[in-house]
């Protein structure tokens, strides 16, 4: 197994950005690979372009286009607003049927077409929002499926799996880009680049969890 080379699920917010410099610590070599699926706001997309352009990372977009046919949720379509509030008894209407699943496949295609063994994602059981498929079950079984049907040694990793989003933001500062993190990524739902728009529940989540962070460092 090739253990100098790694592949980042990149989207250009504070999770994968941060485990983008994880990898870059880890890794001789990093490429991260991000998806057009005609999401709301394609400025997330050129966020994560500008990220790695600036810190001089391999990038790639890959078409995804059919998602959002698929799949119909918040965060591809102008007539669905993002929930304000997470709810009881169902999932938000962020949550994209799949997305995960077919994201993990893809980069582990491209990948093996490299060489590549080391796959690396945000996802985290912790702060999962109601998202089946961040959990750590999840990422398990489909190790497990990716090595059979392609017949090949994958290893995914997951950085932010059993932490919080306070104990991410301090990833971030021991890995000297909480500045980086806090004021160039974007993980807003309404497609704001920074503290975002306060408002929808990855915002409330990531300024939270600076915020509790924050304070346990005045301790």
């Amino acid at each position: 197994m090739n253990k100098e080379k790694a592949v980042v699920v990149f989207s250009g917010g504070q999770d994968s950005t941060t485990c983008l410099f994880w990898a870059k610590k880890k890794f001789k070599e990093v490429i991260a690979v991000s998806f057009d699926y005609n999401q709301k706001h394609k400025f997330e997309l050129e966020c994560a372009k500008d990220i790695c352009k600036k810190y001089n990372v391999e990038h790639h977009i890959l078409d995804l286009g059919l998602l959002n046919q698929l799949a119909p949720n918040s965060l591809t379509r102008v007539d669905i607003e993002v929930d304000k509030e997470t709810p009881k008894d169902s999932l938000p209407n962020s949550f994209v049927d799949g997305r995960n699943m077919l994201f993990l496949t893809f980069v582990g295609v491209f990948a093996k077409q490299r060489g590549i063994n080391n796959i690396i994602t945000g996802v985290s059981q912790s702060d999962f929002s109601g998202y089946p498929d961040c959990r750590d079950v999840f990422i398990k079984s489909l190790n497990v499926t990716l090595n059979l049907a392609m017949d090949y040694q994958f290893e995914i990793h997951t950085p932010l799996m059993w932490i919080n989003k306070a104990q991410t933001w301090e990833l971030a500062d021991e890995l000297e880009v909480l500045d980086i993190i806090k004021n160039e990524t974007l993980t807003c739902y309404n497609g704001i680049i920074g503290d975002g728009c306060g408002e929808c529940p990855a915002c409330k989540l990531r300024m939270n969890g600076y915020i509790e962070y924050m304070k346990s460092k005045e301790k």
